[in-house]
């Protein structure tokens, strides 16, 4: 039967279509472009009461969904009470018990959530808080970067991890690096300390802080201050630079950089070091220093200097090294030991000195010095094998050398008073020395002034001698049990201008001045 015409163009047209239905894919053009490779999507994983909905300006469906909502995207879980899902724009709004899951460890939990698949920017907001393990941030609102692992805030935010509580304006939480950068009123509240700074950095595994500006530390056994460090709050240790400062109640320590135990009480300093000791209006510097809380002591070296500070004249002490301990006795607390060791060089206006070491015992509040001691008194330079000088409201009240005693007084360039003996006590008056007594083998040799003219000079032994020094000169000269001596006119007297044995004339490395403390001139 003959086909129709009509009929053989509806099987010409099946055919067509059928045709191009079986052409292998790999027979497209080479310039066609691939189709485009679709976004992941959000999906729907359950919901109690799917709804579809048409927005009617744009003509899209979304949908409504009420009732123990579960999202995936990616790495994450999105559950909620409700939500709107708009797959057109890959977005979802959720509300109410917003719980956010990434990973084993890292929990978000809000009010109201706004997510965009295709950033994989999550922001929460109302009752905001973030879990990860130890971790929990608390604020109103948080922006979280699911694909790198980044959550911010800046409405001010509250952490707590272990003991300790931070609370800033802004922060940044890095997951990945368990790191905080926080800005902007930075604080951590510890049951032990309070601490404050400008920019803080805190990782949240080791518990450490590390922070930048103004930075302070207020606890009960420590004060801290810098403009950058860090500080270890399980290990209780710090180390801080920029203006940096320590006070544990019993010191106060500053330099470029310290570090400091707070466990054990152990701290060192590095460069422009001082310790400060305020009960005692004592001052140590140089440019290292270890020092212990308990028992106190302390180590100053590279350009040590000891100052005791006195309103009216000041002690100033340079050695190679300087040291303190505390000594335990049947006192409370104990008393302090300070030492000095090698080229040890002492200024005052009114007393310097010299010697290879020294102690100072606040038990007794006495100086000692050892091996070639120096000490100049005005116009009197002092010199024994050893020597004490005995201190009273910090201010020098006597002294006392043992063997070979010797005192000399410049009269002009060749002639020279000299006084010796085996010891000798001196007794200052106002830091001054007014008054010597000589005990044991006394030689002296006195020139007579009149005005500006010697008129004579005065040769002596005996066993005692007893000067009074006014203005810094020689007033008056006693001697005692069986003195010898003789005074003669300086042009009668055979041999010029004697020296008694043992004399020596120091001058020329007496400190005149603070900084000559540090210098020690050939004599």
């Amino acid at each position: 039967m003959p086909v129709s015409e009509k009929r053989m163009d509806k099987i010409k047209y099946l055919l067509l279509i059928i045709s191009f239905i079986l052409i292998p894919l790999g027979s497209r053009p080479q310039d066609q472009p691939a189709r485009p490779q679709a976004k992941r999507m959000i999906y729907l994983k359950h919901a109690d009461d799917l709804r579809i909905m048409r927005n009617k300006e744009t003509g899209k469906d979304w949908q409504r969904l009420i009732g123990s909502v579960e999202l995936h995207h990616n790495e994450i879980i999105m559950r909620c009470d409700s939500a709107h899902l708009f797959p057109d724009k890959n977005q979802v709004t959720a509300f109410n018990k917003i719980h956010i899951e990434q990973g084993d460890t890292l929990d978000i939990y809000g009010d109201h959530l706004e997510y965009d698949g295709g950033t994989s920017i999550a922001v929460l907001t109302g009752r905001v808080e973030l879990v990860d393990k130890e971790t929990h941030l608390f604020t109103d609102a948080v922006t979280y970067d699911v694909k790198n692992e980044i959550a911010s805030y800046d409405t001010k935010g509250r952490i707590t991890n272990g003991d300790n509580e931070l609370t800033s304006f802004v922060g940044i939480y890095y997951v990945n690096q368990t790191l905080f950068h926080f800005k902007d009123s930075v604080k951590i509240v510890n049951p032990e300390y309070v601490m404050t700074a400008d920019t803080m950095d805190y990782n949240t595994e080791t518990e450490t802080a590390f922070f930048f500006g103004p930075s302070e530390m207020k606890g009960d056994s420590i004060y801290l201050y810098c403009e950058r460090g860090w500080y270890d709050t399980k290990l209780k240790q710090t180390r801080i630079w920029r203006n940096a400062l320590i006070d544990n109640k019993q010191q106060i320590i500053t330099g470029d950089s310290l570090f400091y135990n707070d466990s054990t009480g152990y701290g060192e300093a590095f460069r422009n070091t001082m310790i400060a000791d305020t009960n005692n209006n004592i001052l140590v510097k140089g440019n290292y220093a270890w020092y212990y809380k308990q028992p106190e002591r302390f180590l100053v070296t590279d350009s040590a200097m000891f100052i005791q500070v006195n309103r009216t004249d000041s002690l100033f002490l340079h050695a190679d090294t300087i040291s303190a301990i505390t000594v335990a006795d049947s006192t409370p607390g104990g008393y302090r030991l300070m030492r000095a060791h090698y080229g040890c060089r002492i200024f005052s206006d009114d007393l310097q000195a010299k010697c290879d070491s020294l102690s100072y015992s606040f038990q007794d509040s006495v100086i000692r010095l050892y091996v070639n001691p120096v000490i100049w008194s005005e116009e009197h330079q002092l010199t024994s094998d050893s020597m004490s000088i005995f201190t009273r409201n910090r201010q020098a009240d006597r002294m006392e050398l043992y063997n070979s005693a010797f005192v000399v007084s410049q009269v002009d360039t060749l002639r020279f008073n000299q006084l010796k003996g085996r010891t000798l006590t001196g007794h200052f008056r106002e830091n001054k020395l007014y008054r010597i007594n000589i005990e044991g083998n006394g030689e002296s040799i006195y020139y007579l002034v009149d005005g500006d003219e010697i008129v004579g000079r005065n040769t002596t032994r005996c066993a005692k001698i007893e000067i009074f020094v006014e203005d810094g000169k020689i007033k008056e000269i006693y001697e005692y049990q069986s003195p010898e001596g003789v005074i003669d006119p300086p042009s009668a007297t055979p041999g010029g201008n004697p020296r008694l044995p043992g004399f020596n004339w120091f001058d020329a490395i007496r400190p005149k001045k603070v900084s000559d403390i540090f210098h020690t001139p050939t004599p």
